[in-house]
């Protein structure tokens, strides 16, 4: 058996990042930037108005309450050319242009129409500057926004729109081909026969490779027949930036899969000091001039899904980019104890997890832990890191995967 560190560090060595490609702002989202994005314009490109109201000189408003003359109005999106005087009011919306002339902003809720709306009541004084917002007050051009390696959130790219960088160079998304093997597999929904079970792999992992920030491609189940997986792993590698596949990789199994990918690709068969998801291969399928990683998951489901956490998932981000590829870990609490027996391995334990009053995330055993029990998994947000010996006590520190927010 190898340590999940040797896995770890031989995976990520065969999975570099993409090269980057220009991609449209509002398409970037997800993406990690492979270059300094400067703002090339001034946000808000001009001075603007905070609230609705009125647009006034402050020192004409000193001594409120007082009446002023409205002599236009400016609506977002449009202007005026009128240069305010002392004593004058241009009533005013959010995000219009501020008159010039004028340096102040009294919102609307601190004045009164008088005259159909020719004259205006000022109730309260205002200083100079209030409610204005000045050109460059979010951004300045030639501000260096964001470095390379940042990670477009949703508001990240409105900033992008919002300075004209229409396109931007990031790395792309991976496009990963996900299939299970096995002719025991049916998922057609057809009264299961003799031997029979249905697929929940494939399924699963789909999800997993979008929740990874990937473009999941569904290459069905494939049976035990090596034209037809050589065949459909060809195309794989044709079409995608990796592959991921499940059964067919423990020591026991047939060797269907494992004959088809030795063949096709270079590979290494592992087996992990881990509990679960002890086997697991990983190797490199070339397709023409590119080299495509293919994740070779145990059949189980359990086991698929902690491998797929452990060593799939942060190598696919790697490609993407991702500063940030694993799974936040923190020190949590154990409430309860998580027992086992040393074995010469490091026991991965599905847990709940949630903030307690003290402020420290804290862990409970989801209960079943066999590596086919998936319903049991299914309800875990986080995995507890179990080292070899004992287990962990009632109240003592564990390291702990957080699978999602808390």
């Amino acid at each position: 058996m190898i340590d999940i560190a040797e896995a770890r560090e031989y995976v990520f060595a065969h999975c570099p990042a993409a090269a980057p490609v220009p991609v449209p702002c509002r398409e970037a989202t997800g993406l990690v930037l492979a270059a300094p994005v400067v703002a090339a314009e001034d946000v808000p490109p001009f001075a603007n108005s905070a609230v609705d109201g009125y647009a006034v000189i402050a020192a004409s408003v000193a001594q409120a309450p007082v009446e002023l003359p409205v002599v236009g109005e400016v609506a977002a999106g449009a202007h005026t050319s009128h240069v305010l005087q002392p004593g004058e009011a241009i009533r005013i919306m959010t995000g219009a242009p501020v008159p010039e002339g004028a340096d102040a902003i009294v919102m609307v809720e601190d004045t009164e129409r008088i005259d159909g709306g020719a004259r205006v009541l000022v109730r309260r004084a205002v200083q100079a500057g209030v409610a204005v917002r000045h050109a460059g007050d979010d951004v300045r051009e030639g501000t260096e926004l964001y470095a390379a390696g940042t990670v477009v959130t949703p508001a990240v790219a409105g900033v992008l729109c919002s300075v004209n960088a229409a396109v931007v160079s990031a790395v792309p998304r991976a496009r990963v081909a996900v299939l299970s093997t096995g002719d025991e597999l049916i998922d057609d929904g057809s009264p299961l026969q003799p031997g029979q079970i249905r697929e929940s792999n494939r399924t699963m992992l789909l999800g997993a490779v979008r929740d990874a920030g990937c473009e999941a491609v569904d290459f069905g189940v494939v049976r035990d027949d090596e034209a037809v997986l050589e065949a459909v792993l060809r195309t794989a590698a044709e079409t995608c930036d990796a592959i991921v596949t499940s059964g067919g990789v423990s020591m026991g199994d047939y060797d269907v899969v494992k004959a088809v990918l030795s063949r096709l690709a270079r590979m290494r068969w592992m087996q992990i000091a881990i509990k679960p998801a002890k086997p697991f291969a990983f190797g490199i399928l070339a397709s023409g001039s590119r080299d495509v990683p293919v994740f070779g998951l145990p059949g189980n489901p359990v086991s698929s899904l902690v491998s797929f956490e452990l060593l799939a998932r942060p190598a696919l981000r790697r490609m993407m980019g991702h500063p940030q590829a694993d799974r936040l870990q923190v020190a949590a609490v154990a409430d309860e104890g998580l027992p086992r027996r040393p074995d010469g391995k490091t026991h991965y334990v599905r847990v709940t997890a949630a903030f307690g009053p003290d402020g420290r995330v804290h862990v409970r055993s989801v209960g079943a832990q066999g590596s086919h029990q998936l319903a049991a998994t299914s309800m875990a947000n986080a995995i507890a890191i179990v080292p070899d010996g004992d287990g962990v006590a009632t109240g003592a520190p564990v390291q702990t995967l957080l699978l999602s927010v808390v």
